[in-house]
């Protein structure tokens, strides 16, 4: 079709009407066809000009990314970037924009009604051939294409997938531990009562039995060591249930910081620094703003208990992050008390706490966490020294490459 208009558009000027509006006719069909196709993709497309200004797109690309009017200018002459919502998606346009960039491609989160919703969002060169004559054909770039993609599905499918993994494991512990101490448990509740009636009944009758409250504190004590046991089983299955987590793309290094701003006070009243050295890479990672910053409130409050409890007049905690393409790595570093060999073993170990009014259960919540978001925390520490902790959290891998990338 395309070398009936290249040699119909060579002859225009001795074509008949009736010949011109047979290809005015063909001309509108093809158009309405390739309009049609645009629409029909699922996947968002918007073509611009070298300014970036909107030449085209479709129904995909308005649902996905909530295209809308910024200014008195038609939604097709604006800029791409005037038209998002999300400033993330807008500011890496412009970044492509200013930098040059023609095969770029990002993921990001959107917040909707109903969730989130994951999209990538990718720049291509729109690449048009200027043919100058039979001999010479000049390849020109003409603006640019952006496509976006909805991975929602993938991405929940993922994390789905990742929690029933985890879950494998901590069910049948939870199930076993369950098993094997509340059946005892009833047991024993029974046959205390038992106990119970009889004595209250033989001592109404002959009266030979030992003064009341001799053996009705030992049962009471019984007793209470069973509520004891009871509430060990329900904390336990409280530690291994799953985390609810609502994972969005978002960049750790800036609720690393905010987090920090927030403690800063309270550490300067009890004369300790707090610094960060964050690397500002502004790498998106899948996590749980909420849950993430709850997990560095833990061991900054840690940090603190620790260098107060060993007294020294030169507390300090340093936070620093560092990231490729592949993993994100904080490090929370103090100079307090700190642990020996055994202690920093057990300390993601549920009840397991060294503070006299500590319930042994935030460092395992903390491990918890960053397992759900498919990372790794450890601690290294020394007695009289000092505590590291260490969390590694995985950068979203794309499956896609654009061209050019290798």
């Amino acid at each position: 079709m395309n070398e009936f208009f290249k040699k119909a558009s060579s002859k225009i000027s001795k074509l008949s009407p009736e010949q011109l509006t047979s290809l005015i006719e063909a001309l509108y069909s093809e158009n309405n066809s390739f309009h049609s196709i645009l629409e029909s993709l699922s996947t968002g497309l918007i073509i611009t000009d070298n300014d970036w200004h909107i030449i085209q797109k479709n129904k995909a690309a308005d649902r996905l990314l909530q295209l809308k009017h910024r200014s008195s200018d038609s939604l097709e002459s604006s800029i791409v970037w005037d038209c998002i919502e999300t400033e993330e998606i807008a500011s890496f346009l412009r970044n492509a924009s200013n930098n040059k960039n023609t095969n770029i491609s990002d993921e990001f989160s959107i917040p909707t009604e109903s969730g989130v919703r994951f999209v990538t969002v990718s720049v291509l060169p729109l690449v048009q051939k200027n043919v100058q004559d039979k001999t010479k054909v000049c390849t020109l770039i003409t603006g640019s294409i952006i496509t976006v993609d909805d991975i929602t599905s993938k991405r929940q499918q993922e994390i789905i997938l990742h929690r029933m993994e985890s879950l494998a494991s901590l069910t049948n512990l939870a199930a076993s531990v369950a098993h094997e101490i509340k059946n005892p448990l009833g047991a024993i509740s029974i046959h205390i009562q038992l106990l119970q009636k009889a004595v209250k009944k033989a001592r109404a009758g002959d009266g030979l039995l030992p003064q009341p409250k001799f053996m009705e504190n030992y049962l009471d004590v019984v007793n209470e060591e069973i509520s004891n046991l009871n509430k060990i089983v329900l904390d336990f299955l409280f530690a291994v249930r799953p985390v609810h987590s609502n994972m969005e793309l978002t960049d750790a290094d800036k609720i690393v910081e905010k987090t920090a701003d927030f403690f800063i006070p309270q550490f300067k009243e009890n004369g300790v620094e707090l610094e960060t050295r964050l690397c500002h890479k502004e790498q998106r990672l899948l996590i749980d703003e909420k849950l993430f910053r709850e997990v560095l409130i833990n061991i900054l409050q840690n940090a603190l208990h620790a260098i107060n409890s060993s007294k020294k007049s030169d507390g300090r905690v340093l936070i620093l992050s560092e990231c490729d393409e592949e993993k994100y790595i904080l490090k929370l570093r103090d100079n307090g008390c700190g642990m020996d060999e055994n202690t920093a073993s057990h300390v993601f170990e549920p009840y397991y706490t060294t503070k006299a009014d500590g319930t042994g259960l935030g460092l395992t919540m903390a491990y918890k966490v960053i397992k759900e978001f498919r990372g790794d925390i450890s601690v290294d520490s020394e007695a009289g020294k000092g505590t590291e902790f260490t969390i590694t959290i995985p950068v979203p891998q794309k499956d896609t490459k654009l061209l050019g990338e290798k």
